[in-house]
């Protein structure tokens, strides 16, 4: 069965955003980074690729020059998280320089888009008890980092208020 890997397209920004990436998730390293040859495209001995692990999957990042697809929120990739700390580490590693978006979304410095998503809220959002489901939904949908305590609280009060 093929390996699938997934490859990001920077402009001249891969190496630095790797480096990046792998200093936000323990256990991350940088594998290999290729140059452009003289043969180009790109300036001669400059970075062209580099491989990289988070979290034992592997990524690529490509400095491909401009382009006029960027970064946007079709594809994103989620980082589920086993307590509240893990969702504030995360939450603010990914965000500095970025910007906060709303339901637990985030864009890091570089436009790519993430959601830092507590383990909890997925137990909420599946519960039988789809009031509870419900509310859960609604709390979320007003936060912009996920807030454990806050969706556990909405979710167990029918009609609580969660500023």
């Amino acid at each position: 069965m093929p390996k699938i890997t997934p490859l990001l397209w920077f402009d001249t920004q891969a190496e630095q955003a790797a480096a990046f990436y792998t200093s936000v998730f323990p256990g991350s390293r940088i594998v290999e980074v290729a140059r452009y040859s003289e043969a180009g495209p790109g300036p001669a001995r400059s970075v062209m690729t580099v491989r990289f692990e988070l979290a034992g999957q592997e990524y690529f990042v490509l400095n491909g020059g401009p382009t006029q697809f960027g970064f946007n929120e079709s594809v994103s990739f989620v980082v589920n998280c086993g307590s509240q700390d893990e969702v504030d580490y995360y939450w603010g590693r990914l965000t500095e320089g970025g910007e906060e978006g709303p339901c637990g979304w985030l864009k890091d410095r570089y436009g790519l888009s993430w959601q830092v998503v507590p383990d909890r809220l997925l137990e909420l959002l599946t519960d039988p008890d789809r009031d509870k489901a419900e509310r859960a939904v609604r709390a979320m949908l007003g936060m912009k980092k996920l807030d454990v305590a806050a969706l556990e609280q909405a979710a167990a009060a029918p009609g609580a208020v969660i500023s």
